[in-house]
């Protein structure tokens, strides 16, 4: 992977990252960071550029809808869970 296309992906990465930890559901956010996590882990050994470049394009499509749900979950927000409370007062 280039130098260039290696850092953009790892840019994605974060942004992907940092904007589902602003999601107001407990569940919501675990699952995106998750997910997040197991679909860059699945693709770390593609070597095809032209797949490279449509994994990131899906992957900028999939940030936009993270920043919207994100954007719409503030809105529409509920109560902690007792898990939430228990992992602040660890940190």
């Amino acid at each position: 992977m280039a130098a260039s296309s290696r850092a953009q992906v790892l840019d994605l990465y974060r942004a992907m990252l940092r904007e589902s930890k602003h999601f107001t559901a407990y569940n919501y956010r675990t699952y995106a960071i998750r997910r997040i996590r197991d679909a860059f882990r699945e693709n770390k050994n593609v070597k095809d550029p032209v797949e490279i470049q449509t994994l990131v394009n899906k992957a900028q499509r999939d940030l936009e809808i993270i920043r919207r749900q994100v954007h719409i979950s503030q809105l529409y927000s509920t109560d902690k869970l007792i898990i939430e409370n228990k992992e602040e007062s660890r940190t």
